[in-house]
């Protein structure tokens, strides 16, 4: 090699290392204006106001009840998502459906409208007054808005895409072949899904739940309105609701209980991605 080629290629590495070092720190300060500086002031608050604050406000009554009803909302919303988030994905990558691309385009709407009109959409539906199948249900004794199950469908509907667009990749890079394979070889639809699929799309799977689980728990819009915003009301108030309610009437353990949901939830999403990279 010449000394002036060289001299380029030393040139171009020192370049490269330069531009990596810039997207290094664009990324870190990205990182830190949207995420760590507004943390690190909520655990300021949480240490400054003392241990006894804190324990008091996680164990207060109002608190209690809210992670209760936090816990069964998230918990029924990730259940129901890995139902049908791997049955969407499924019918999305091993059948073809006709308007196969418009039914994908659809399950990312969560994503694309906003979490209010979301919660808007639902009371039209099942609003005890005037919505589409409110009356009905009502006649019946069942309750949707501003209850549990109302609650559950907005949770659901907005973490809907998360189990499936993680999904979806791996189904349809891992092809058919060997699920070809064991149907020749005499197995049943269910035993494919067992024996071949799951073991297949579990990291993924497990990724996407936990995903869904950290976007249930925080969400707040969609559960505002269909919950009716009821201050208070331990029956329909979550902690995303409870913390809201806490900061507006400038009571105490706003921060605590909002550093909690944090905390939880960056343990699970780097649990999730740890085991993820194991794998």
């Amino acid at each position: 090699m010449s000394c002036s080629a060289r001299r380029a290629a030393v040139a171009s590495l020192a370049v490269l290392r330069r531009s990596r070092i810039g997207l290094r720190t664009l990324a870190v300060a990205y990182v830190g204006l949207l995420a760590a500086v507004p943390l690190a002031v909520i655990v300021g608050r949480v240490v400054g106001d003392g241990w006894s604050e804190l324990v008091d406000a996680l164990s207060s009554p109002e608190a209690v009840t809210a992670y209760r009803l936090t816990a069964e909302v998230s918990v029924v919303a990730v259940v129901l998502n890995a139902v049908f988030g791997v049955g969407f994905a499924i019918l999305l990558t091993r059948y073809r459906v006709p308007g196969r691309r418009v039914l994908s385009a659809l399950a990312d709407l969560p994503v694309a409208v906003s979490p209010i009109i979301a919660g808007l959409a639902l009371v039209l539906v099942y609003g005890p007054v005037n919505g589409w199948f409110g009356a009905g249900l009502s006649d019946a004794g069942i309750k949707v808005i501003y209850a549990l199950p109302g609650m559950i469908l907005a949770t659901t509907f907005v973490s809907f895409p998360l189990v499936l667009r993680e999904v979806a990749p791996v189904l349809d890079e891992a092809g058919t072949d060997m699920e070809q394979a064991a149907k020749v070889l005499g197995a049943s639809a269910w035993q494919q899904f067992v024996r071949i699929t799951l073991p297949t799309i579990r990291p993924a799977l497990t990724y996407g739940l936990v995903l869904s689980l950290a976007r249930s728990l925080g969400e707040f819009g969609a559960v505002r309105v269909v919950s009716g915003g009821i201050s208070g009301d331990g029956q329909t108030q979550t902690l995303t609701l409870l913390i809201q309610d806490k900061y507006q009437q400038l009571e105490g353990g706003t921060y605590q209980i909002a550093l909690l949901l944090v905390v939880v939830t960056i343990a699970a999403i780097v649990a999730a991605s740890l085991r993820k990279d194991k794998r």
